[in-house]
């Protein structure tokens, strides 16, 4: 018998004769205290991420590219790493299609070790889309894939994240059942309430230390 054999066998013998415990769970301890009128969950959610000094904006699902292309004139970000696969990075590659004034939109379309000086140090700005929010706690959910990596959301120094207002929960609990995580979970699943900080060195807060310096969320209201 092999020794991984032998140390699970020894575990199935540790239970012989006893008795599994009841479970008494009771989800409203996770869940009532934290529950909000459908009219109240953006509004406390902006609430939140923007005292994290999260960006917020409202949009709808036909002006957000417009949008979007205001925060990069103002902010001065030449290009946008996007995802063309998803709906968000194709329905942005429409609105700047054939004009020669557009950012420079780059994809996420090789491994990493082939481009990995240009997506740490020339890519100042992503593009991704979420899995929900959760207004208890103001935070984004993100759930990297194939198509949009976890490093999209991780290097470029500035991250736009499309939500919709439709997806925005009360409660965690209540994103684990509606969404079904037990049937299957990537590698990381995030919960982003906003950019990265730290206050390690000497207790001065720092922006960027260890991801993104800023967070813009640009919820739409009609989707």
């Amino acid at each position: 018998m092999s020794a991984k054999a032998n140390i699970l066998a020894k575990l199935r013998n540790s239970l012989a004769g006893t008795q599994p415990l009841v479970d008494d769970f009771d989800e409203a301890l996770v869940s009532e205290p934290w529950r909000y009128p459908p009219e109240q969950r953006v509004p406390r959610l902006r609430q939140l991420m923007e005292a994290v000094h999260t960006e917020t904006h409202l949009t709808t699902l036909a002006d957000w590219p417009a949008l979007l292309e205001r925060l990069l004139t103002e902010k001065q970000l030449g290009s946008l790493l996007i995802a063309p696969s998803t709906p968000w990075g194709a329905q942005l590659a429409e609105h700047f299609a054939g004009r020669s004034d557009a950012p420079h939109l780059k994809a996420y379309d090789r491994p990493v070790e082939e481009w990995k000086a240009e997506l740490f140090n020339d890519t100042p700005a992503s593009l991704t889309g979420t899995l929900g929010a959760i207004a208890a706690t103001g935070s984004l959910i993100l759930w990297p894939t194939r198509e949009e990596p976890r490093l999209m959301s991780l290097v470029p120094p500035v991250h736009f994240a499309i939500l919709k207002a439709s997806e925005v929960y009360d409660n965690f609990y209540e994103v684990q059942q509606q969404q079904q995580w037990a049937g299957g979970m990537p590698t990381n699943a995030l919960l982003v309430s906003g950019p990265s900080k730290t206050a390690d060195i000497e207790q001065v807060l720092a922006y960027g230390a260890h991801g993104p310096k800023d967070l813009i969320v640009l919820i739409l209201e009609d989707a």
